[in-house]
This record gives C-alpha cells, structure tokens and sequence, in this order.
C-alpha cells in the first residue's frame, strides 16, 4: 500500500491511498484539483474519501471528487449531518474494510465532537487528522482538555513503529514550542535537526511515527491532565 502525501491550500496535507491494482482512497481531501491532477496522471481508481472531521479544510474536495468519480464518502456516524454526503458511516472501535484497504477507527473527540482516526493497523500507518500533530496536538474546539488529553492517550499503545500522517505542516513551529518546555530532552533536539534538513530541502516533515511522538512530543509525554491543560493553553497563546 502506497501514501502520497498532497499539499493543499496553505498547509493541509492530504493523503492518497493505493494499493497494487490501483484502487485508491483519499484521506481529508481539502481541495480537489492536486487529487484530480495526480489520479489523472496515473490512472487510478477512486473508490472511497475518508473524512476524520467535518471542518471545510479537510472536506473541501469531497463534492467534486465524489462526483466525478462517483467515490463513496467515509465518516463517523456523530458527523453524518456535518459532513455532507456521507455514503458509509462508521463508528468508535468498528473495522472499516473494502478490499485491500482495512483501517479501525478511533473516535477521538477534542478538537471536534466528531473527531476520528483512521489506523490501518495491518500496515502500522495512522491518519490522525487535526487530534495528533507531528510534536504538537489541536486546538480544543468543540470538546474540553480532558477529552483531548484522553483522545492523545489512545494512540500510546500503539506499536511504536506506527507511522503518523496528520493533517497539517505544524511540524516546525510545534517543535519551538516543545524545546522551550522541554529543552533538555535530547531526542528532541536532534529530531529537530532532522525537521530543519527536510525543510531545507522543501521535503515534508510528515510521516513521523508514534515512537517519535512518545520520546519528542511533549503534549503526548504529559503525565497528567493538569500538566496538559498548562502546556495547551500555553500553546493557544504562543
């Protein structure tokens, strides 16, 4: 199974799914035009859009995309009013499969009331949406800390190998926040080196994985949810 990471709008990431007979999904499509253009020029088949959440930069392409490939929308069943023409909802815990693809989803609610993940466990690969950023976590909307603090604790069991696809580049301004908080955490600095290199070259900082987040992402290392409601106010005003 292929991930191609696709830059939308200013700084979403959207994912494009393939497997060896080149059926594909898309996850959180926020525009419709770099999808089109990269399922064009290879020739696939769109066969599903996965949403993790129903804010307009992660859903934006849905309606083209969906229509011009007659796709099937994916998303979770407390967003079948918010996310406009869900053909498939699914739920907290269910197994979502259709051919080679099969991901269970994770309801983590926090940054919306809907929110959820998508881990194609078999693959070790999890599209975290606006939940879990690469050294930083979203902005609590629609639920309390305690519910973000509760939706970043499920992904701690995951294998550490597990690679994280979320939904935007944050990756660097995340890890100013980290180092002034956390400034003598030595993985931490020297995955910054690594995040400045990419940068430097134009390359995505995304996937990480869950044993970057564990040793380096200091909303993930909370011990408890007071320490986590400081640094995320902190964060909200940084």
């Amino acid at each position: 199974m292929n991930v191609e990471i696709i830059k939308c709008l200013k700084d979403n990431y959207s994912y494009l799914i393939t497997d060896s007979d080149r059926n594909s999904i898309v996850i959180d499509p926020s525009e419709s035009d770099p999808i089109i253009k990269i399922i064009e020029k290879k020739k696939l088949n769109l066969k599903f859009i996965l949403n993790t959440h129903h804010h307009f930069d992660h859903i934006g392409g849905n309606d083209e995309l969906k229509k011009k490939y007659s796709s099937e929308i994916v998303g979770f069943v407390k967003d079948k009013d918010r996310i406009p023409g869900i053909d498939i909802s699914v739920s907290d815990n269910e197994v979502w499969k259709s051919g080679n693809f099969e991901a269970k989803i994770i309801y983590i609610p926090g940054h919306t009331s809907g929110h959820i993940a998508f881990h194609f466990y078999k693959n070790e690969i999890l599209f975290s949406g606006d939940t879990l950023f690469s050294l930083g976590c979203g902005r609590v909307f629609e639920g309390t800390h305690e519910d973000m603090y509760n939706s970043l604790s499920k992904f701690k069991s995951l294998p550490p190998s597990t690679k994280v696809y979320c939904g935007h580049e944050y990756t660097y301004n995340n890890s100013l926040f980290c180092i002034k908080y956390d400034s003598e955490n030595i993985m931490l600095k020297k995955k910054i080196i690594e995040i400045e290199k990419k940068l430097r070259k134009k390359e995505p900082t995304i996937p990480s994985t869950i044993k970057d987040e564990l040793e380096c992402n200091i909303f993930l290392r909370a011990k408890t949810l007071a320490e986590f409601s400081k640094l995320r106010d902190l964060k909200d005003n940084f």
